[in-house]
């Protein structure tokens, strides 16, 4: 499983207010939502007036489309001129993060759905498949 993170920080030079930037910050939120399908949330800057920081989310089984996706994202909050945005970052995380085995104990089986032999895999020998 791959899971994918962007940091988006804006300044929103028009807003006077905290109610005004939100309601920047929700639009934006609400349009990458629906475009992109992806979870959105301001992560940072709740207490100022200009400044926020939006944090994205999705996973996915390939690297590249969750990258190129997220970046799209980000590309997105620039392109809708809502925001001045001051910085960006896209980061990819491979789950699981160690190797199924060494997570476990010598004498526990292995029964994860990411596993080769969990869902969607091949029964192991003695397994009748009836539960």
């Amino acid at each position: 499983m791959i899971v994918g993170v962007a940091v988006v920080e804006i300044h929103v030079e028009a807003s006077q207010s905290l109610k005004a930037k939100r309601g920047v910050v929700r639009s934006i939120s609400g349009r990458l939502r629906s475009r992109f399908n992806i979870s959105v949330g301001e992560v940072g800057g709740q207490g100022t007036w200009q400044r926020a920081t939006i944090g994205l989310s999705m996973t996915g089984s390939d690297e590249g489309a969750v990258r190129r996706a997220l970046q799209k994202a980000v590309d997105y909050v620039e392109g809708t001129h809502l925001a001045q945005v001051l910085g960006s970052e896209v980061e990819i995380v491979r789950m699981p993060l160690a190797e199924p085995r060494e997570l476990l104990g010598d004498d526990e089986e292995l029964d994860w759905p990411w596993d080769d032999e969990g869902l969607g895999g091949a029964r192991r020998s003695g397994e009748s498949g009836k539960d």
